[in-house]
């Protein structure tokens, strides 16, 4: 297993979020060292809230989870590629992505 360096921004590493069939990136979040332990572990996406400052599983209000089917770690060891089969839509709009597909620039 790869060696995260966790240290490198502050205890956050980015996650990418990449739809495993349609390839679609659906969103952006982070995580701390216990968010992606919990994530390898339970095989379903949680993050770091930066806002609420815990803990957060996508989909522990709306039942949308983000199951784990893939876990890539970047050449510098900072960042992670994650691939999922998402249940229900990603965005809290109700879009599939939370990156507008309709107008891009």
């Amino acid at each position: 297993m790869e060696s995260l360096d966790f240290a490198k921004a502050g205890g956050l590493i980015p996650a990418i979020i990449q739809d495993v069939l349609t390839n679609k990136v659906l969103m952006l979040g982070f995580m701390n060292e216990q968010a992606y332990e919990k994530t390898q572990a339970e095989q379903v996406v949680t993050f770091f809230s930066r806002t609420k400052n815990r803990l957060w599983t996508k989909g522990e209000t709306s039942g949308n989870f983000l199951n784990v089917k893939e876990i890539r770690v970047d050449c510098d060891q900072d960042t992670l590629l994650i691939k999922v089969e998402p249940v229900g839509p990603v965005c809290h709009t109700g879009a599939d992505t939370c990156f507008s597909e309709e107008n891009p620039r």
